[in-house]
């Protein structure tokens, strides 16, 4: 009686992964299109994602180098490069946060501020790192 429990399980498990398979194509491509929809009407939304890819194809490209060389004699301007990317990228997904649902009482003039001197705070940290 074991062996057509397991056939009956397999055959159900079967159709469950597929309607789940189903169920994660049907989310995945109703938020491609709100994505979408969204960078179409805000310029600067589109801008943000843009820089944030080029962050992030920068900092694939500094770690494949140090994969590359094998070596870590420039290690402080390695990590100095890197943490730059990846902050900056933290920065700039704040402030797309910001754009998109303004915190209350914080306008995005402000945001945009506070993103501009957290940038340079973040930039003269990691120049000094380097020496």
């Amino acid at each position: 009686m074991a062996a057509p429990t397991t056939a009956t399980t397999t055959t159900a498990t079967g159709k469950q992964s597929n309607s789940v398979w189903n169920d994660f194509v049907d989310a995945y491509n109703v938020a491609a299109r709100s994505y979408w929809d969204t960078i179409k009407e805000n310029k600067k939304l589109r801008l943000i994602d843009t820089f944030c890819l080029f962050l992030v194809v920068i900092g694939i490209i500094q770690f494949g180098f140090m994969c590359l060389i094998r070596d870590n004699f420039p290690f402080n301007g390695f990590l100095s490069g890197f943490i730059i990317c990846v902050g900056q990228f933290v920065l700039l997904i704040s402030l797309r946060m910001q754009y998109v649902n303004p915190f209350p009482g914080i306008s995005k003039t402000r945001s945009f501020g506070e993103f501009v001197i957290a940038s340079l705070m973040l930039h003269f940290v990691c120049l000094h790192f380097i020496n």
